[in-house]
Order: C-alpha cells, then structure tokens, then sequence
C-alpha cells in the first residue's frame, strides 16, 4: 500500500500491527522514518495511530489557577478518571499545607506532605477526577477565594509514574507495582494513623538509606527497604511502621528513572531521578538530562539539613539575567510557606540545568542533593495553527493581561498608534524585556511578573493606548527557545529541542548593546541578517560559522556568541499545515505563495533579501483580508500603516498584490518569509 507524501510516495510494509504505530486504517505500521516523514508532512499522527501516553503532555503538568470561593474545574488534559494519578495542590499566595489526592484513594481525600498527620476527607476539596483534569469545591486551602494556586498532576503511565495501595503486615515483605521499570524514586505515607513520616527512597541514596519528604534532616541510615533495591515489579519494605505497620494503609508514590518509552521511537526518556555534589562556587554544578526539564522536585541529602524545593517553568524555572543568576519561585513540600518569589536556583538549558547560588539548600561544598526532574513538553509536533500561535490587538486590559487563550511561551507587542519600541518576552527568560527594533540590552518590567499566568502575559506599565500582540507556543518543528552563554575565541554548537532542522534562528545578546543576528535557510549559514535594520545580508564565517544546523544543534559564532555574553535565541521550522519558513522571487505583479495551508496564513513576516528592505509584520487579527492590511515593520517602533493593501488572503498561503513596494514584490527580487497558518 502506499500515499502520497510531499515529496513522494510512502509505502507501508504488510506487518501486524504492534507498537506505537499501529495505523487503524489500513493492516501495517509505519516504520520510525515512515512516521517522521508522516509528521513533518503534516499527516501524522492521528488519534487512530499513535497512543497519546507517549508524550509528556499527556502524563504531567503543572496548571496555575487562582481560587473562586465556589466550584471550579481544572482542565489540564490529563486523563485521570480512567487512566488514574496524583493531584498536588499547594496555594502560592497563603501558609497553607500541601494537599495530595490520588485515584487510588478517591477525591476528597486528603494528606499533607509537609505533616505526619493521617489522611483526612476534606469536603468541597478536590471532588473528582476526570478524563482531562479534576474538580474544586470551596475548601480552605483549595480554592480560596482570589488566592493563587499551583497544582502538579502526575498520571499513571509504565516507565513514568504509578500510584500503589497496600495494607502493612508487620513482616518484611515486598509489594508488586506497575512502574514497568526500576522505580528511581518512591515515597510512602501512611494514611491511617498520624504521626508517622513521609518515608522517601532515592536510587542516589540506595536501598540502606532514607530521607523524610516532610523534614529538613538529611539521610540517614534505614531498614525501610530491608536493604534490598526494588525491581521492575517490586519494592521492599522491613518491619518499621511508618511503611509496614501490622494493618497500617500505606500509599506509594513511584516515580521511574531514564526509562525511555517515550516520544516518536519509543526510546525518549521523560523523567530522572538523580543527584548532584554542591560545590560552593556560583556557577556551580552542571546537570545533564538530555532533554529541557519542566518541574524539578530536590533535597540536601548529605552535609547537612536544608528544606525540600520544588520549581517549575509556569512559575519561572528558567534562566537569569547573567551566567550565574538562575530564577525560578521556590515551594517546599516540608513546609506550609508561601511561594518565595524570584529564588534563586539553577539557569535551565536544553539539556538540563546548572546550579547557579551558593547557598546550602542548593549548593554547600561537598553536600549530595538529589532530585526528580520531569521533561518539558509538548513532544507532539502541533497539527494546527491554533494551538501554537494567536495574534490579538486592543490590549492589555486593566490589570495588564494580554489575554491570549494558548499556553504561551514567547511573545511580543506594538503600540498601534503611536512611536514606541516593541517589547519582546518569553518565559524562559523570565520578566526581563527585548525590543526588536533596538540594539541594548535586556531590562526588567517596573510593577509585575510577566510570566505569572500561563495563557498570555503580564505587563502592568507598557503605556496608556492599546496594543497589538502575538504568542506563541514552543512545540516540536514549530518553534523553541534557546538561552545559553558565550564561550572564549570559538565557535559553540548549541543544542536545542526544535527536534528538526531550524531554518530560521532569531538571535539577541541580552546582556549588553548588541544587534538581532538572524539565520534564514535560504540565506544560508555563510551569511546573517539583522533585524533591528532594513539591511542586506551580510557574509561573515563569524556568525553561523559557515555551519548549517542540523535537528538537534546549531552553531554560533562569535558575533551570535561573544565570549561570556548571554544569549537568547528564537528557532522556527516548516510543519506542514501549520507554518513556512519559505523564499520566493518577486515578480511586481499579483502573486500567490503557496505555503501549504487550507485556510490561509493568519501571520506573515517578510523580508527582502537581494537588497535593503524592512521586517513587513501582516495578522489575522489586524486583518489579512480583501481590503487594506495594516501592517508594522519588526525594525521600526512606528505606528501601524493601515491605509494600504500589499498583502491579501489566499487559501493555501497569502497573496502579494501589484502595488506592493519593493520591499515586498519588486520585479526579480529575492524574500525570505514566515508564515503561520
């Protein structure tokens, strides 16, 4: 059997079905280039051939709400009821405790992490589980009226996280899981009686130690375990009560360490229990995951006591303002403490993270830390515009949200009727703010976090008027962000999580006065683009140093990457149906650019590049359509041009009319472009 593809024909192999993907309509699999072919084109997946459990959005996420004092429901596209897991709460705002529900114990039931008190129904609290989320009642501490909450959602999935109820025997014993793999970490409450500690094992600590999730002790030695290291289906447990008492109930909590079985070939790995050894010195040491982390849960197991941290990217699990500032605002599951804003912690990169302060919690000279870290996500290439992209004008509204609907993870936005510079944001950096249009350095928004709501943005203090904005969402072929610091007299290869070949790569140095260095596929790596200036390219071994990117790295040279400055770098690729980094020749007549869309581009960026020409900006939500289009220069801070009509709507892509300058459709001319369907 065979089907068109862009770029020709793929034939599938007449095979069972098995694995991963399994193609409903037709006997057959797809082989893995099969299947990489099928998204990159735009064709696959479907929900008929490929198991959702594979991606880490399906699995985890971190959900930010703030409370009604009634009912609420959380969406947050876990599937709970029927696949079954954990639900964290903890309010960001107020000393109050942590509260863990499970599927396997029921909603309404509750325990705490920072006590040893026994499991509690607390009514109109978490009310019930759902296929993508869960359900509030009023409860104090769960949905207190203007209070602002973080909740974490762990599903059950082999080779990530498995939930497990036992009744204790008072003998040593071992107790069956459905992790699929050795657990890396697992900790245990008892749920009948109070008094008795969270009882934490970690592979970095073996099966002879343990450590309580609700103290600030470091490890010690035990016989929890019977000093003997679980399995792919068991875990041990001696005679002691706080995991084994003689008719005690227990839950256990197992989370799996570099397990693969996740993403398109089915060897990804999503979650990793680890370590690190303090230094004392900022930066201090380096993590390696392989792959971007979104939540990391950590606690000074050795040389001393220190509080448990948690840190996400919802909440500023990022990057600093230099090589030794990390960022992120800290929890601690030992505690009842408010958030602690703006802590300093670890600078994120996209594989891993550096421990950044000094301080004992995080980096004591000689200290053993251990961690858990989860993978960020999305891992599915996007099937449609939408769900990455959304442009909006007449913002922000009086408490300075942008008020976009997509998870948002970069974004920019113009004064529409006046001179004023762009403003420029993305969540890994945090609240410090860019401007396309200049050359200086980062600066820090007066008055708010940008970065404190998940869908849009903050921004207290952009000026009186109102305001077009555009937000994105990183995902996989589509886009990504890149932060990472500048070494000595060479070229860097710098790894990023696009996970296909960047073909347009927007830079800044954030840290000092410094232009936007652009890559563009059809340019080439021999030659860069500035786009804080109408410039030609200019050829230079000094930007990309001659080196094209591949799926995995890109290089910088020394004018993207100055030795020990920081840098933020914006990555963009085709995904068929979804957006195009394309060029075409000018004609100066009408002509269409086929970008493969069915309903047409809602964003589009043009370029001229065989001469001088401005950064064109054109959106849905200003108005590509059959009359005017307004439209703003990304090089300039100037108002919109809304008396013009350069560029009209077309089914498969946009259309360039006749009367458009030169810095469109001159006769002969070469552009790059991106669109956005």
């Amino acid at each position: 059997m065979s089907q068109q593809y862009p770029g020709g024909l793929i034939t599938k192999t007449p095979v069972v079905p098995s694995g991963p993907y399994q193609d409903s309509t037709a006997s057959g699999v797809w082989t893995l280039d099969q299947a990489a072919q099928y998204v990159k084109a735009g064709n696959w997946p479907t929900s008929g051939n490929i198991d959702p459990s594979l991606f880490i959005e399906n699995l985890f996420s971190t959900f930010l709400y703030t409370g009604n004092g009634s009912t609420q429901t959380i969406t947050n596209g876990i599937d709970l009821s029927t696949k079954g897991g954990l639900v964290w709460v903890k309010s960001r705002s107020a000393a109050t405790n942590h509260f863990l529900f499970d599927t396997s114990r029921g909603a309404l039931n509750e325990i705490n992490s920072n006590t040893t008190e026994e499991q509690t129904s607390l009514a109109n609290s978490l009310t019930a589980f759902s296929t993508s989320g869960f359900a509030l009642g009023s409860a104090a501490g769960i949905n207190v009226n203007a209070a602002t909450y973080v909740s974490w959602t762990f599903r059950e999935q082999a080779k990530f996280f498995d939930v497990v109820t036992y009744t204790g025997t008072g003998v040593a014993r071992t107790i069956s899981h459905n992790l699929g793999s050795v657990p890396g970490c697992f900790i245990i409450k008892r749920t009948d009686g109070g008094g008795t500690l969270w009882a934490v094992y970690h592979r970095s600590l073996g099966a002879t130690q343990d450590i309580a999730l609700n103290s600030t002790s470091a490890a010690g030695s035990s016989t929890l375990w019977n000093n003997t290291a679980p399995t792919s289906s068991v875990f041990s447990l001696g005679t002691l009560g706080a995991v084994n008492a003689s008719g005690g109930t227990y839950v256990a909590y197992l989370f799996a360490h570099d397990a693969g079985g996740f993403g398109l070939n089915g060897t990804d790995n999503v979650i990793s229990c680890g370590s690190w050894t303090g230094t004392g010195a900022s930066p201090g040491p380096t993590i390696t995951l392989g792959w971007e982390p979104q939540f990391i849960l950590y606690k000074r197991a050795s040389g001393g006591t220190g509080d448990w941290g948690i840190h996400d990217n919802m909440r500023g699990l990022g990057v600093g303002t230099s090589s030794t500032s990390g960022t992120g605002n800290r929890l601690e599951p030992n505690t009842s403490d408010v958030e602690t804003g703006a802590s300093n912690f670890a600078n994120i990169s996209a594989t891993g993270f550096t421990i950044t302060p000094t301080v004992a919690d995080i980096n004591a000279s000689g200290s053993t830390y251990i961690y858990i870290a989860i993978r960020r996500g999305p891992m599915k290439v996007p099937t449609s515009g939408t769900s990455v992209y959304q442009p909006l004008t007449g913002q922000p509204n009086g408490s300075g949200l942008f008020a976009h609907n997509i998870l948002t993870d970069f974004s920019f936005y113009h004064f529409a009727a006046g001179t004023q510079n762009w403003g420029v944001q993305d969540r890994l950096r945090g609240s410090p703010d860019l401007s396309f249009n200049s050359t200086a350095a980062e600066s820090a928004l007066v008055g708010g976090n940008v970065w404190s709501v998940m869908t849009g943005y903050i921004n207290p203090n952009p000026g009186a008027g109102a305001y077009d904005s555009w937000a994105f969402r990183r995902a996989p072929g589509f886009m990504d962000v890149v932060c990472w610091t500048g070494v000595a007299g060479t070229a860097q290869q710098i790894n990023h999580n696009l996970s296909s070949v960047p073909e347009m790569i927007i830079t800044k140095r954030r840290d000092a006065i410094s232009g936007w260095i652009v890559y563009v596929s059809s340019v080439g790596a021999t030659k860069y683009l500035t786009l804080h200036n109408a410039n030609a390219p200019t050829t230079s071994s000094l930007a990309w140093n001659d080196t094209t990117p591949t799926s995995t790295v890109f290089t910088a040279g020394q004018t993207v990457s100055p030795t020990g400055g920081t840098i933020v770098a914006y990555l963009f690729a085709t995904v068929a149906g979804v957006s195009k980094v394309g060029s075409y020749t000018g004609s100066g007549t009408t002509k269409q650019i086929d970008c493969g869309f069915t309903a047409g581009a809602r964003f589009v960026l043009i370029k001229r590049t065989d001469s001088t020409g401005d950064w064109y900006v054109y959106d849905s939500a200003r108005g590509i359509v059959a009359g005017n289009d307004p439209y703003a220069l990304l090089n300039s801070g100037a108002a919109n041009v809304t008396s013009t009509d350069y560029v009209d709507t077309y089914s498969a892509g946009f259309e360039l009319s006749s009367t458009a300058p030169a810095g469109l459709n001159a006769n002969g001319g070469t552009y790059i472009f991106l669109a956005i369907a």
